[in-house]
């Protein structure tokens, strides 16, 4: 069964992706829609351990991204995307899905700023963003964070069908 909710957990991560692309928008409908599913559908093929299962999934999918929203780096839709997939890839698959999608976040990142053509601004920010965190205690930056005008864009719910498509084959195949 664990194949099929990450099929499922893929296909919704794949809309986010799509829509995220398109509309650089993740809509409610679709991460509460999957999350809410998700469970339901847990609690009546698996009883409450499968809905305990896809609330931990939840909870490591969407824990470290919820940080990063907190600190300005990361926007809501993508968390709330994330919390579905995890709930539809339970504990073990979730962790997965979280490892893959933040390496597949990293190579895009770095795509995207070889792309850009901005990697000494890059890294020189990076420093400065790092030096600012250490000293504040992850106060939000004032001028670096989505808000910037500047700031490059990386529509992380790539990064997120990604990692839940690698996540879902990596399950048959590495049997």
């Amino acid at each position: 069964m664990q194949t099929a909710w990450m099929a499922i957990a893929t296909g919704c991560a794949i809309g986010g992706a799509v829509l995220d692309l398109r509309r650089r928008r993740i809509p409610n409908w679709l991460s509460y829609g999957g999350l809410a599913t998700a469970l339901t559908a847990r609690l009546l093929w698996s009883g409450w351990r499968g809905m305990v299962d896809g609330l931990l999934g939840m909870l490591i999918c969407a824990g470290l991204l919820l940080l990063f929203f907190l600190r300005g780096g990361m926007g809501g839709g993508d968390v709330k995307l994330m919390a579905a997939v995890g709930a539809w890839a339970g504990a073990r698959g979730g962790l997965l899905v979280l490892q893959a999608t933040a390496l597949a976040g990293l190579l895009l990142a770095l795509g995207l700023i070889w792309l850009r053509a901005r990697t000494v601004e890059t890294l020189r920010n990076a420093l400065r963003l790092a030096r600012f965190h250490f000293t504040t205690r992850l106060r939000p930056h004032p001028e670096w964070n989505l808000e910037s005008p500047a700031a490059l864009r990386l529509p992380y719910a790539l990064a997120i069908a990604l990692g839940a498509a690698y996540a879902w084959l990596a399950g048959p195949l590495g049997r």
